[in-house]
């Protein structure tokens, strides 16, 4: 066999279930589970834990009476509580996965969390002060979970200094045994892959094993701002980096969020779904239309353009199959003039050559060294979806039509004129923070808009801009503000239904009869299945409430999830007839199309009527399942804004059961036309 194949074999035998399993994971009938069932716990080895627990646990209720009167204490409460969660969990889940390697790896965090609850309730944090290995942990705002990541203090780092620093964020490759026990062990005990020197590195845990998507992504900038309140970070010298799985999740990153980067350094990984599914998963796709539309939302081929605003180094291994998403990069940048550099191992299969690694770091450095421009003279952005809505000083407040490529070109010509072009764009701004605009502040600033000509103010006396804009009768026009005078997609309200689970939401449980039986059982059991794998996919426990208890609190502060039908949910039935799908006892109508409720059900995100701030969202957890839980690539949304279930065919490891119609609703959240499954 020829030398580099079986490195690279060898390479996937000693690494096992750390990666997808290939074409053994290609059939939804035989679907194994992730996690991975547990190993068996000695029953002294059950008790010992326990009752550390226990102790933790006591100590934990004494710091939240005492955080009552004393702020440090509440603010650094979930330093405390990682080490009890991680435990429990992995306990009270079936995750000890080693337990020969585990079980002491559990007694010693929760030494670690006694000590820590012993400093926090003296008042004398010392983890505040350390350099080198840190954990660290903060309070989700999705689902209020406490949430650990990883930090690399360096040696040079001084509390008390005035100094900032540069951060790299690290995302880790696929770990289906990587429970929140196994990450803060391994975060206690190894720097990682990089530690630039000078530099903070932060380990994110990404809500598991998902690639950083959806909760996963809102992860990183979670994590992010807790570091930030409480070290000195340098906003300009922000650089992202990841291997494998972590090396999808900095392609997606990158592409996305480019101009909020200094660098980007993605090694191996994938950067795209189907070309990815074909060729490592040896996958034949079958995709709905809209589908193949939802891949829009992390394809980052589809963003390309945008690495003209981060400066990007790839690394692959000669031999390693994940070569692939730097080439499909490759060619995708190729195609608006930009040229990648691709730091090739040679010879090498799925890890960093170590002179690769070397130029690598010279490069990223460098880039580094230089810091990102916050307001550059020219500024290239694509995007496809509002929850993707700026780039550097350009933000798109509006779209003519979702899930289809958007434009803009800008440029400052000089200190008092901007050039534009837009495509597929209604509504946008420019915006530059205090203390960064560029502009002439005594003169009046004219902007050239897909070729028309628009006056816009002076900046202010603070070096602050902000202009915006709306397109009226296909002319652009210079508003005040973007409200709108109705419902419109914007950015954190566009859809689709997994984005309600992109921020704080609440599971609200009915407490009547159905209307029928079997939606009536169906809506429970996907209920308790969407309490069940949020769990084990996003690692918080769902909050929930009955329809009954709902404040409007509640409704101001999260999205509401509605189980049931308007028979069984009062909240649902309050606001039915608001909805553009009406859902009575005998239909659920969708414009021409009517489907009996006897045997069907209905999905759907939408504004909510009693707060338009926020999503409703009907009868759905995120639409990925189990199917997909075995490749990264195939966590995907797999449901549009709304959908009609067949509740005749079963739920299944890919679909809650058969699809009858399915569609997005407008820009303006209206029923769009027609309505079926076929585009």
């Amino acid at each position: 066999m020829y030398p580099s194949l079986t490195i690279l074999l060898m390479f996937a035998l000693s690494i096992g279930s750390s990666i997808a399993a290939g074409v053994p994971d290609n059939s939804p009938e035989t679907v194994r589970p992730v996690p991975p069932p547990g190993k068996p716990v000695a029953p002294q080895d059950r008790e010992a834990i326990e009752s550390g627990l226990k102790q933790l646990e006591d100590k934990i209720g004494a710091l939240r009476e005492l955080a009552q009167s004393k702020p440090l204490v509440a603010r650094l409460l979930p330093d405390v509580q990682i080490f009890h969660k991680a435990v429990h969990d992995a306990l009270a889940y079936d995750e000890i996965f080693n337990p020969t390697n585990e079980i002491v790896a559990a007694k010693a965090l929760i030494a670690a969390g006694l000590a820590r609850a012993e400093q926090l309730r003296d008042s004398n944090p010392s983890w505040l002060n350390s350099t080198g290995l840190v954990v660290r942990g903060y309070i989700s705002k999705i689902d209020g979970s406490i949430q650990p990541y990883g930090l690399v203090v360096p040696s040079t780092y001084q509390a008390s200094g005035a100094q900032k620093h540069r951060l790299d964020a690290w995302f880790h490759g696929r770990g289906e045994t990587l429970s929140e026990l196994n990450f803060l062990n391994e975060r206690l005990k190894s720097p990682g892959e990089f530690t630039p020197v000078d530099t903070l590195v932060l380990h994110l845990y990404g809500r598991y094993c998902n690639a950083n998507k959806f909760a996963g992504e809102i992860d990183l900038f979670e994590a992010l701002d807790h570091v930030k309140t409480h070290y000195r970070v340098d906003d300009n010298r922000l650089v992202i980096r990841g291997f494998s799985m972590g090396g999808a999740a900095c392609w997606q990153f990158a592409a996305h969020y480019a101009g909020k980067w200094a660098a980007a350094a993605p090694g191996a990984g994938f950067s795209e779904t189907p070309d990815f599914l074909k060729v490592f998963q040896k996958e034949t796709l079958a995709p709905t239309w809209y589908e193949k539309k939802l891949w829009h939302m992390y394809d980052c081929t589809d963003y390309a353009l945008n690495f003209f605003n981060c400066p990007t180094v790839a690394y692959s291994g000669e031999v390693d199959s994940q070569k692939q998403a730097a080439d499909m990069m490759a060619a995708a940048m190729k195609t608006h003039g930009i040229d990648l550099i691709h730091i090739i191992g040679p010879a090498t299969a799925h890890r960093y050559h170590p002179d690769s690694k070397i130029e690598i770091n010279r490069r990223i450095d460098a880039i580094a060294m230089r810091g990102r421009d916050p307001v550059p003279r020219k500024v290239r952005f694509q995007t496809y979806t509002l929850r993707y809505n700026e780039m550097l000083w350009v933000r798109l407040d509006a779209l003519d039509a979702h899930w289809e490529e958007a434009r803009v070109d800008a440029e400052i010509v000089n200190d008092h004129h901007i050039v534009a072009k837009t495509k597929n764009a209604r509504a946008l701004s420019f915006i530059m923070q205090p203390g960064s605009c560029p502009l002439d502040m005594t003169q009046p600033q004219t902007i050239e808009l897909d070729g028309q000509t628009l006056n816009a103010p002076k900046p202010g006396s603070d070096r602050s801009w902000n202009v915006h804009f709306r397109k009226l009768d296909n002319r652009w026009v210079s508003v005040a503000s973007l409200a709108s005078s109705g419902l419109e997609k914007a950015p954190g309200l566009q859809g689709p239904i997994d984005d309600a689970f992109m921020d704080s939401f609440i599971m609200v449980t009915p407490s009547g009869s159905p209307l029928h039986n079997q939606s009536g059982s169906w809506a429970l059991a996907e209920q308790q299945r969407a309490f069940k794998h949020w769990r084990s996919q996003f690692r918080g426990e769902a909050r929930q409430v009955a329809d009954t208890a709902v404040t409007p609190e509640l409704i101001a502060k999260h999205n509401l999830v509605l189980w049931g039908d308007p028979s069984s949910n009062k909240v649902l039935r309050d606001i039915a007839d608001k909805l553009p799908i009406s859902w009575t006892a005998d239909s659920i109508v969708v414009g021409p199309n009517k489907y009996d409720t006897s045997n069907h059900a209905l999905i759907m995100i939408y504004p909510n009527p009693l707060n338009p701030k926020r999503y409703v969202v009907l009868n759905s957890g995120f639409t990925f399942r189990d199917y997909d839980y075995l490749n990264n690539a195939r966590q995907v949304s797999k449901l549009p804004d709304y959908a009609v279930i067949d509740l005749s065919i079963p739920p299944n490891s890919r679909y809650p059961g058969k699809v009858v119609d399915a569609g997005f609703f407008g820009e303006r959240w209206e029923l769009k036309q027609p309505n079926s499954i076929a585009p």
